[in-house]
């Protein structure tokens, strides 16, 4: 009798090891394989932007008289702005005047970022 307490655990042992791997296999399932995205084609900006303005003599005083495409003035605002330290430091979104942006700004000492392409707009013809 004495031999038959061993064979049962062993068989309960086998038993227990092949749950364990039933249960292993149905959790760890490969996730379907995704399939490459296709690549885009390089944006082509719209003319519009591209299109060259000449800037008012205010906004010439920043930016410099020739003309230049819309995106780009922005640009050169901007790089005015951080060459001169013009970003307010506590509200970074808002733009301290200088003698050469308040004439621009319309008089105002601050202005917030997002009225410049509204001012550029209203500074070139």
């Amino acid at each position: 009798m004495a031999k038959k307490k061993p064979v049962k655990r062993k068989a309960a042992k086998k038993a227990a090891k092949k749950a364990v791997k039933k249960t292993a296999k149905k959790t760890v399932k490969k996730a379907p394989k995704k399939k490459p995205a296709k690549k885009k084609s390089a944006r082509k900006p719209n003319a519009a932007f591209m299109a060259k303005l000449t800037p008012s003599a205010t906004l010439a005083a920043v930016i410099g008289g020739q003309p230049r495409p819309r995106t780009e003035m922005i640009k050169k605002i901007w790089d005015y702005i951080k060459k001169n330290g013009l970003q307010d430091k506590t509200n970074r979104r808002m733009i301290n005047a200088d003698t050469n942006l308040r004439a621009l700004f319309g008089g105002k000492n601050q202005v917030s970022m997002f009225d410049l392409a509204k001012l550029v707009s209203q500074n070139v013809s």
